[in-house]
């Protein structure tokens, strides 16, 4: 299939697959795409962002969540099309949220391909973020600071070290034991109902968090939580057990595993996290706009080289060579420039691309696999654009060259979709961008 899809690109020429962002093997992807450091933007800053467009009172294509609700059923009033974009279902999954303001307030459209949205699959690490959330509605605004610790390691190090898995000043880079720990300190029954009644009412009720992450958690010396800043300290237990784990291949947890999840329920999710304080319908209770700039951004580094932090250092250039590819084809002038000069000259420098991948071979499918989760902010010269994205492809090998099978897949989709929406904007679109809060 990656074949075909390679030779397909080829044929149709430098408009399709600019030569600047290189071709690469199903067999090098994993290594040199997948596990890559990131790229920042050229005028980067930690902190709010906002690049959704502005469409008319009258906009059918958008609801707001005035008109939607939050309640069962909410997705149902949505403004929706699950056939949206001509991706087959057997080249992966993909649900876009896409962003408008709409009366002065934030609309969305969801869209999809082949109804897929309600599809089950393995998140892999994607679902990290779900894990870092909800241990984080278990603590006050004081404990989501730039100079928090837990033990003797900063929350900046740890988060942006579960992103990167790299060794960040006092975190290692095992960014499995630290999802795990969240995760405990969270428990599966509240991250489960997140997906339920506790939160997105998404009405897929197969979806639930109820696994954790590698051999064992992250375990902090001391036990204590501490914000010298707010002069806050908390000693904090981690569970030994969890009555609402369950093993891998429980009773009810077929094929996917105890953490099913859908592209809706993953792009809701950061969708929600991305709008948080420009929506303020649905927001989570227990949860602080902080805690949510820590997971973007993770600011605080206890090293002050370091780049950019949380999802803004995602590993993974897979979402950038996709998005750069779309925009080369959607604006000429900018073909035969790499990925970083195009996504900087596009948008004057000011994008943002916050990722968390999630991709390993799989035993029980038998099949490598890469889930791509993603939130884009592209301020352009003919219209900003602003969406979250979900992605799910697999491939039938079920090694690291079929890893980069999937994740050739995952890059082809999120470039077809994103050329997609960059041809056909919202309509009308108003020239006059209303002000809005902070993001």
């Amino acid at each position: 299939m990656i074949k075909q899809l390679l030779l397909s690109v080829v044929a149709l020429g430098h408009d399709y697959y600019p030569a600047a962002i290189d071709s690469i093997s199903a067999e090098d992807y994993y290594q040199q795409v997948i596990s890559a450091l990131p790229i920042v933007p050229q005028n980067y800053q930690p902190g709010p962002f906002d690049c959704a467009t502005t469409v008319s009172a009258d906009n059918a294509d958008y609801q707001t969540t005035v008109a939607m609700g939050s309640a069962p059923g909410w997705l149902e009033k949505s403004a929706h099309d699950w056939h949206y974009f001509p991706i087959s279902k057997a080249e992966g999954n993909i649900l876009v949220i896409d962003f408008a303001y709409k009366n002065q307030q934030l609309g969305y459209r969801y869209l999809a391909n082949e109804a897929t949205q309600s599809q089950l699959f393995e998140p892999w690490s994607s679902s990290k973020i779900i894990a870092f959330i909800g241990a984080m509605t278990q603590f006050s605004v004081d404990f989501a600071q730039p100079d928090t610790l837990i033990g003797q390691v900063r929350l900046a190090d740890i988060i942006t070290s579960i992103h990167s898995y790299q060794p960040i000043g006092g975190a290692d880079g095992d960014s499995n034991a630290y999802a795990y720990y969240f995760a405990n300190l969270a428990g599966r029954d509240y991250l489960t109902a997140l997906f339920h009644e506790g939160w997105l009412n998404s009405g897929q009720p197969q979806v639930k968090f109820r696994g954790a992450y590698g051999p064992t958690p992250y375990t902090p010396e001391p036990p204590r939580w501490q914000t010298a800043s707010r002069a806050q300290q908390l000693t904090v237990t981690q569970p030994t057990t969890d009555p609402g784990m369950l093993p891998y291949r429980c009773d009810n947890c077929g094929l996917t595993g105890n953490k099913p999840m859908t592209t809706l329920v993953l792009a809701e999710f950061l969708k929600r996290l991305a709008s948080y304080q420009r929506d303020p319908l649905i927001q989570l209770n227990g949860l602080s706009a902080d805690a949510i700039a820590m997971l973007f951004f993770g600011p605080g580094h206890s090293q002050h080289d370091i780049a950019a932090g949380g999802m803004m250092a995602g590993a993974s250039l897979t979402p950038h060579r996709a998005i750069a590819a779309a925009l080369q084809q959607h604006y000429p002038a900018l073909r035969g420039l790499s990925v970083q000069a195009t996504l900087d000259q596009a948008s004057n420098g000011d994008w943002r691309i916050l990722h968390k991948l999630g991709a390993g071979p799989s035993e029980t499918r038998d099949s490598g696999e890469v889930v791509a989760l993603l939130h884009v902010c592209l301020p352009l010269p003919d219209g900003s654009r602003e969406f979250t994205m979900a992605v799910q492809a697999s491939s039938q090998k079920q090694d690291y060259t079929g890893v980069g099978e999937a994740g050739l897949k995952v890059e082809h989709i999120i470039q077809q979709a994103t050329l997609q929406l960059l041809r056909q904007p919202p309509s009308p679109i108003n020239a006059e961008k209303v002000a809005q809060p902070d993001a």
